[in-house]
């Protein structure tokens, strides 16, 4: 029997977006919260998990790399989005596939290496599922699909956490990947192979190689977003907010999985408060958007995210009450007894946050939009999201390294007053009103040059803290977190500046390039003492990770200073034709 091309009619392609973004949701969900929770009870410490889970969101925040590989490297036999599609979702099956015999948590680092390749997949594969929709579905049909296909990556969570979760109840843990694996593949084996991709519209011959073509159109995304970005209060604005949390966080990352195997959870426990949680969130995210184009995005997205901030202190003054502060250790002795007032406080705080954030969800993703510019509408509105996935990255490794610092009440106090941050910022999101010249002002080379002076003095900022990281204590990993968003951002900074500038950028701007790659290798800082065992009988491992140590510490400097520079530079270049409004 031939099975249907979904593309074919309206109803098969919404239902096959649904279908593809449930498998965008499912690797997703497994590693929030099924992987996180088994190795909770693996006696894994929360560091560790939130480096993990923040380590699994990378590639999402990277993933506007992958647009003009996928646009230049593509075939109009097998389809230009197709063949990406397919290939991707066998990568990603095969490579969680390979994880099925190792030895956790002792080969954890291994793990992680590989469920890091497989959502680069994932990442990928969401390029080209967004690639695929936007020249699939017509107008009229991609409000409802865009809909369905929030709600297939919501149901792919829940299958990928809480449905391994109830199964892994019955096989055991590492069986239940065959289930995540089976799952991808049935989407590409019923939906994907019998799908046939409408040919798109003829090409431009591509001039020399087409990694060199791709390597282009990455240089135009660059100058694109960078101008975009800074050419307008509202899109600069939206920088700052898509970089910074949007709301608490923690109920929604690792801590919440953390906490309720703590408190005695079991498997099918868990499970169903993701079950809930999910089915909460969905639904509430298409009310908060439905609320929020009635009585406005700003104002009720500012009411949204205070209401994320009000569970996470709830549960936060009932830890605080019963006195459970600091993770205790699976198989520790004298454990204390769990309190059965905490474990309906974890169900209510998880489900009021779950409402608070489903709200929240597609206010936001709207008010984004209101400030992106049309004409690069793709390259704005996915380098938003990109950052928005960094964010995510980065906040669950800081609370993870904070629970073992400070305790769940003062992480989470910590969150939930950092989530409210991003309101301050919601006035600068809005609109031009009509006449206004929308997406570009005469302020554009100003912000370039006061955003390349910060970068630099944060760069800069390394070499005293550097000398006095001792001081910091506690929160000497928590600075080492905010250090290392700084580089990634003066590193992409480097990089577009170069792209813009071209030869009228100097010096500066030529040496920029070669820094920005590493400054993002100065993650390693984190892996010198592991690095230093694998050194060869003879090499002073201490020498070696003082050396490293001092080396990072010029890296920094020297972006830093090079970043200062670039503020003299001409920045006119950047600043695009403004696009009135009609009245």
């Amino acid at each position: 029997m031939r099975l249907p091309n979904l593309l074919a009619t309206k109803n098969g392609r919404l239902t096959a977006f649904f279908l593809l973004y449930l498998t965008e949701g499912i690797p997703l969900g497994f590693a929030a919260t099924a992987v996180a929770t088994m190795l909770r009870r693996l006696d894994v410490g929360p560091a560790e998990i939130g480096a993990f889970v923040g380590s699994f969101y990378l590639p999402w925040a990277f993933k506007w790399a992958f647009g003009p590989l996928v646009d230049v490297f593509s075939s109009d036999r097998f389809g230009r989005r197709r063949a990406w599609i397919l290939v991707t979702q066998v990568l990603m099956a095969l490579t969680l596939l390979s994880t099925v015999m190792l030895d956790l948590p002792q080969q954890l680092w291994l793990f992680t290496i590989i469920l890091f390749v497989h959502n680069t997949f994932g990442a990928m594969q969401d390029v080209a599922i967004d690639a695929l929709a936007c020249s699939t579905l017509q107008e009229e049909e991609r409000g409802l699909a865009n809909g369905m296909m929030f709600g297939g990556a919501m149901i792919g969570s829940m299958l990928g956490g809480s449905g391994v979760l109830f199964l892994s109840g019955m096989t055991g843990f590492q069986p239940t990947f065959f289930f995540v694996s089976g799952a991808i593949l049935a989407v590409t084996a019923f939906v994907v192979l019998p799908m046939k991709e409408v040919p798109g519209p003829a090409r431009a011959a591509v001039v020399g190689s087409k990694l060199a073509q791709a390597g282009r159109e990455m240089r135009t995304f660059a100058v694109d977003a960078f101008r975009s970005f800074l050419g307008s209060p509202g899109a600069y604005g939206g920088l700052l907010f898509a970089l910074l949390p949007a709301g608490a966080m923690c109920l929604g990352l690792t801590l919440q999985s953390n906490l309720a195997v703590e408190l005695g959870m079991s498997n099918d426990q868990v499970a169903a408060l993701g079950f809930w949680s999910s089915m909460l969130n969905a639904s509430f995210c298409v009310l908060g958007g439905y609320v929020s184009d009635r009585l406005g995005r700003r104002r009720t997205l500012a009411v949204y995210l205070a209401l994320m901030s009000l569970p996470v202190f709830y549960l936060m003054n009932e830890l605080s009450k019963y006195g459970w502060v600091m993770p205790v250790p699976q198989g520790a002795e004298n454990r204390p007894q769990v309190p059965v007032a905490l474990v309906t406080a974890l169900w209510i705080a998880t489900l009021f946050y779950s409402v608070a954030q489903g709200l929240m969800y597609g206010t936001r993703s709207a008010i984004m939009m209101d400030v992106t510019n049309p004409a690069v509408a793709a390259t704005q509105f996915t380098a938003y999201m990109a950052l928005m996935n960094l964010a995510i990255s980065y906040s669950a490794t800081w609370q993870g390294i904070a629970i073992e610092a400070w305790g769940y009440p003062t992480t989470m106090m910590v969150d939930g007053i950092l989530g409210l941050f991003c309101i301050l910022v919601i006035p600068w999101l809005k609109p031009a009103a009509a006449g206004e010249s929308r997406y570009a002002d005469a302020l554009g080379p100003k912000r370039a040059r006061g955003l390349a002076l910060g970068l630099g003095l944060a760069c800069m900022a390394w070499a005293p803290y550097s000398y006095w990281s001792a001081s910091f204590g506690a929160a000497k990993p928590i600075m080492g977190t905010l250090f290392t968003v700084v580089f990634i951002a003066s590193a992409l900074f480097l990089l577009a500046s170069r792209a813009v500038l071209a030869e009228a950028g100097g010096w500066p701007a030529r040496v920029g390039v070669w820094m920005a790659p590493l400054l993002l290798l100065l993650y390693v800082r984190y892996y010198l003492e592991p690095i230093s065992k694998w050194l060869p009988a003879g090499v002073d491992a201490a020498a070696f990770v003082a050396g490293m140590q001092n080396a990072i510490l010029v890296v920094a400097v020297l972006a830093g200073m090079v970043l200062v520079l670039l503020r003299g530079q001409p920045w006119q270049k950047m600043q695009v034709v403004a696009q009135p409004v009609p009245a």
